[in-house]
């Protein structure tokens, strides 16, 4: 693979796997990241965030955010993985190029060969915007998507017409921006105010508990899920089961429950709310949850990551999915209709660190020359069997792309 151009785009955990092992294979591949330091979604998250992965051999069992965001800064020296990132480097856009997309569309082949880098009729062609917003281009002949789906594009609730958040005097923002802000603007943004944190998963547990300590009052103003506990009425509507094929159960942070008990985090259960003037009105409540600011933790879309990758509508088009179906990847990296290109780092499991190691190993095998792929037609046999194990296991959650139940396998 020495003569092979490959890009990675994303320096968070997947794509220094990623890096590392193409490194060990005589691949020296383009790392673009985006921000200005390594880590990911792990750059940018308050203070308090640690893994939900149990880790017995540091000094805490569960690694705080500086513990990880040090590891993964050795990581990248350690492998010399930290010389292939180009840092202020945003990938703006892609496109197939020498080879039509009809004949692609119409491949029996992946690739139209099955091997990774294809006959060598087509490449990836890359707008790159720099710092300065200068827009560089740049060709690759496979390039590997470690973009995540937990930052970038944020999720934010819609609502009826002068019922959002146009309708409050006071401050709304998302877990991302709040994350983005560090802990010390943070704090003094939050200080003596009433503060809502909308969602009940990793952002908005975490959030709540920064407010808490920072003597904030804080209160949940959606719930997706908590331990189950009678007492505070947040018992949820889906079985235990579900929630752990589908990768919907948060680690609570540290004395959550002692917060609920002495009142610094209050929890109000209820799917639908909009904006007053004061703070919220959620349903089943006769007044308003009075707020100066409410935090949106209520995630990404992560599809449409993916998606605003490329340029082509055919690609756009097919890229996730639809509605109805999973996010068609082979082996949770490979899309049977996209050649030269890998996903790294979409799906969810118990230690993303774990999986996604195993991915980058397989992944740069297979770049390596070590297989081909199956034909097209099999790979999409395989996928549509990943779709009906989602859908049996996961329920209503099945887009998630969990992969728990394989990991605890």
């Amino acid at each position: 693979m020495e003569t092979k151009r490959v890009v990675i785009v994303g320096a968070g955990v997947s794509g220094l796997a990623a890096c590392k092992h193409l490194l060990e294979r005589g691949c020296r591949p383009t790392v673009f990241e985006a921000d200005t330091v390594l880590g990911g979604v792990w750059a940018r998250t308050p203070a308090c965030t640690e893994l939900q992965t149990p880790r017995p051999f540091v000094t805490q069992v569960f690694p705080d955010h500086r513990q990880v965001v040090a590891y993964l800064d050795a990581y990248a020296r350690h492998f010399g993985v930290l010389d292939c990132i180009r840092f202020g480097h945003r990938v703006v856009g892609m496109e197939y190029d020498g080879v039509s997309e009809e004949a692609v569309a119409g491949w029996k082949e992946w690739a139209g060969n099955g091997e990774a880098f294809g006959s060598g009729a087509g490449e990836w062609r890359l707008s790159v915007a720099n710092a300065e917003g200068q827009v560089e281009k740049h060709k690759a002949d496979f390039v590997i998507l470690c973009i995540g789906r937990f930052s970038g594009v944020p999720n934010i609730p819609t609502f009826p017409e002068g019922k959002g958040p146009e309708a409050f005097d006071g401050q709304v923002i998302h877990s991302m921006d709040y994350a983005k802000l560090g802990t010390s603007k943070a704090k003094e943004m939050i200080r003596g105010k009433r503060v809502t944190v909308v969602g009940y998963l990793k952002s908005a547990l975490d959030i709540a508990a920064e407010c808490a300590q920072r003597w904030a009052f804080s209160k949940f103003a959606e719930s997706y899920y908590s331990i189950p506990m009678k007492k505070y009425d947040m018992v949820p509507d889906h079985s235990l089961f579900e929630a752990l094929a589908a990768c919907l159960i948060a680690i609570t942070p540290k004395d959550h429950y002692k917060r609920l008990e002495e009142g610094s985090i209050v929890l109000k259960k209820s799917k639908t709310f909009t904006f007053c003037k004061e703070g919220l009105l959620v349903e089943g409540e006769s007044s308003p949850l009075k707020s100066d600011i409410v935090i949106f933790g209520t995630g990404f879309q992560g599809d449409e990551k993916i998606k605003d990758m490329f340029t082509s509508e055919y690609f756009r088009s097919i890229a996730v999915g639809s509605a109805s179906t999973t996010v068609p990847l082979y082996r949770e990296c490979i899309h049977p209709k996209i050649p030269q290109l890998a996903v790294i780092g979409y799906s969810e499991s118990i230690s993303n660190l774990y999986t996604s190691e195993l991915r980058a190993k397989w992944l740069v095998h297979f770049m390596d020359g070590g297989f081909r792929l199956p034909n097209v037609t099999a790979v999409q046999k395989d996928v549509l069997e990943w779709e009906k194990y989602m859908k049996r296991y996961s329920g209503r959650y099945f887009r998630r792309s969990s992969i728990v139940i394989l990991h605890n396998w």
